[in-house]
């Protein structure tokens, strides 16, 4: 199985500083397992978000990733210990990592540019909400227009479609209800 860690910088507008989010995707069925916040990424910092997406009992074979500095030494060898190969696309060239550049796409014109950010309590509440979204209810093509974690049938006798809001209404997803 194929993860790939994707990066998201964010203005906070409020004191006008920048947030950054680490997010690792899960390649096969597009699913957001872990996503981290910080104003300062260091190398340390991308590490032990490593250790928390990846439980030692759970490593993946292989990490797509690019060549940002926050990868460092402390980042590659924490992952080399953990058994995981590292994958490195070519410098300055975002195609060979279209997972990546989907996910970062799609956060910000989904979730982001249409919220005002206040602080990293704030992006980290609206991230998990958008996650939970992404991972439950939003189709993907690729997956035969299914989410991530899949979608149950229901039951075409069910009458009355009913709409529930994630993210303050910013989405829906719809259910059949008995009447």
């Amino acid at each position: 199985m194929v993860y790939v860690p994707a990066s998201v910088h964010v203005r906070e507008l409020v004191r006008f500083k920048f947030l950054y989010v680490l997010i690792f995707l899960s390649v096969d069925r597009r699913r957001i397992i872990h996503f981290g916040v910080t104003q300062h990424p260091t190398a340390n910092w991308a590490a032990q978000q490593v250790i928390e997406a990846f439980p030692w009992e759970e490593s993946p074979k292989y990490l797509l990733r690019d060549r940002d500095a926050i990868y460092g030494f402390v980042f590659q060898n924490r992952v080399r210990k953990m058994g995981i190969n590292e994958v490195l696309t070519a410098p300055r060239s975002p195609w060979q990592n279209p997972y990546s550049e989907r996910l970062n796409g799609s956060i910000r014109r989904e979730c982001l540019d249409h919220v005002i950010v206040f602080n990293e309590g704030h992006l980290r509440r609206v991230l998990k909400s958008y996650i939970e979204y992404y991972n439950r209810y939003r189709t993907h093509l690729s997956l035969a227009m299914d989410s991530p974690e899949g979608r149950e049938t229901q039951k075409p006798e069910h009458q009355r479609v009913v709409s529930i809001p994630h993210l303050g209404g910013l989405h829906h997803h719809y259910e059949r209800r008995a009447a």
